[in-house]
């Protein structure tokens, strides 16, 4: 008989949970971003290799809820197949993914509230004022404090607002079907636009080719960490899985999330390039929904989604205050971080964590004060590391399948590692190389809990926390001294220094 907590998360709670963590800001700057490189034939192939990618790994969360019960979350599942030192690397990495998200849904937001008072809080570069900087460090403040008086009671909260941010999305799927024009979305459904600039700056030429093989993976490899990037938090119920009522809860919250999310991403995405051209898309001002419904149907449009826009972000960024703390409390409990991280307040809150990470959110909201297109490098770094985590969910399970001799278990674990490890290749690994410095402080406090625990760290331990290290090392020298060349590894580029 499953054991049940009567004053855990329930059902509805736990879909909103992954529901609003996932729809943040992401889905609102969806169409857009995802015009700035890919047709309509693109994004179709491309939502395809995504959805199989994410059904994957829901499957793989499912598979690994029902025959590991008593493990909760990723880092669990890293730690429990691949030992402790990799286990802190997912949990870990983990935590860094939800707080440096939540940097983006604050730079997003303020970018919102540019639609009302036009250049009050961003700057052209996507930086943030020093007004929006106050403001964002407000209200991290008070969601901290929110959740530092109990994560049930938080979630509740969270439930409702899913419902208040819902409603302009579903408004501007009704007003996209009934203005949708089916000879614009096909005019060039398979061509893209391509602008080369000569060495002076002028416009050389603008030309639309016909799609061949190598430009659709070029038009997928373009969409993959924007449509990644929009399904992040799906795992939700897994790693809330220890507050749930019921533990089959977090299965059925994790496939109904699913299904939910892809409904609404499809629709927001294709159904304004029957609207307007891609060029026409790839040049609206962020975030786009919200400029995108203003020419659709006038400045009500662009009030109702901006709004809607905040809304959406205040949820989102309440969910991701609960689950990097979700992962810094299993990992204390676990002995791979000091118990400091893990003590529990009289709410049963993880006070401490939840300090830690509002001052590191506090740190880099003031970056963002620096840095050139913030929301960008901050979702993509968020992104790019949590495909870590994923893709060692998807190991875990490929590796119980071949001990207990599942072919449905080997295969659902290795499809989800395969897609996570290829998805990050195509993207590009700068991202990750820029989190291997916030992995060093990492290191020591997962030294300090060994030594807190009487135990030793190993020699390969040693090896590898070395090595992420020295990449470390060489992200800040690249960071101090910048690139050679304009390549991707160009981190000073990457963030506009």
């Amino acid at each position: 008989m499953e054991n049940k907590n009567e004053k855990g998360i329930g059902l509805f709670s736990l879909i909103a949970i992954i529901i609003s963590g996932a729809i943040g800001g992401g889905v609102f700057n969806l169409a857009n971003d995802l015009a700035t490189g890919a047709t309509p034939g693109g994004v179709v192939v491309s939502w395809a290799f995504i959805a199989f990618g994410i059904l994957m790994l829901v499957l793989s969360l499912n598979r690994l809820i029902c025959i590991k019960p008593k493990l909760s979350g990723v880092s669990d599942y890293a730690r429990a197949g691949f030992g402790d030192f990799v286990g802190f690397l997912s949990g870990w990495g983990y935590w860094i993914s939800a707080w440096t998200g939540t940097i983006g849904f604050g730079v997003l937001m303020m970018t919102s509230a540019d639609y009302f008072f036009p250049g009050k809080f961003a700057e052209q570069n996507g930086s943030l004022t020093l007004l929006s900087i106050i403001i964002l460090s407000v209200i991290s403040w008070i969601l901290m404090l929110l959740v530092v008086r109990g994560v049930e009671s938080a979630a509740v909260v969270n439930a409702i607002v899913l419902i208040a941010k819902l409603i302009p999305l579903v408004v501007f799927v009704v007003v996209g079907l009934v203005l949708f024009k089916a000879n614009v979305f096909t005019q060039h459904f398979w061509q893209t636009f391509t602008t080369n600039l000569s060495a002076d700056g002028s416009i050389k030429s603008l030309a639309w080719s016909v799609m061949t093989g190598s430009s659709l993976l070029g038009q997928v490899k373009t969409s993959l960490m924007v449509m990644i990037w929009v399904f992040v938090g799906i795992e939700g119920a897994a790693m809330m899985g220890n507050r749930a009522k019921k533990k089959a809860d977090t299965g059925k919250a994790t496939v109904i999330g699913l299904v939910v999310l892809l409904v609404f991403y499809i629709l927001l995405s294709l159904l304004p390039y029957g609207f307007m051209s891609q060029q026409e898309l790839a040049n609206v001002k962020a975030p786009g929904l919200v400029y995108i419904l203003n020419q659709m149907v006038g400045g009500w449009g662009g009030t109702l989604m901006a709004v809607g826009l905040i809304i959406s972000l205040l949820g989102a960024w309440l969910s991701w205050t609960m689950l990097p703390v979700e992962a810094t409390q299993l990992l204390a409990e676990q002995k791979l971080l000091p118990k400091w991280f893990g003590k529990l307040n009289e709410y049963n809150a993880p006070s401490n964590s939840l300090m830690i990470t509002q001052i590191m959110i506090q740190i880099f909201i003031i970056i963002t004060f620096f840095v050139a297109n913030a929301y960008n490098v901050f979702i993509y770094m968020a992104t790019a590391v949590i495909m870590i985590c994923y893709a060692l969910v998807g190991a875990y399970l490929l590796k119980l399948g071949i001990q207990e001799k599942s072919i449905k278990n080997s295969l659902i674990g290795f499809f989800t590692f395969i897609f996570q490890a290829l998805a990050l290749y195509l993207s590009g690994w700068q991202y990750v190389w820029l989190a291997a410095i916030l992995y060093m402080i990492g290191f020591v406090l997962f030294t300090y809990a060994k030594r807190e625990n009487n135990r030793k760290v190993s020699k390969k331990e040693w090896t590898a926390m070395a090595m992420i290290t020295l990449l470390a090392i060489m992200a800040l020298i690249v960071l101090i001294h910048g690139g050679e060349d304009g390549s991707a590894l160009d981190l000073r580029g990457l963030l506009g220094l």
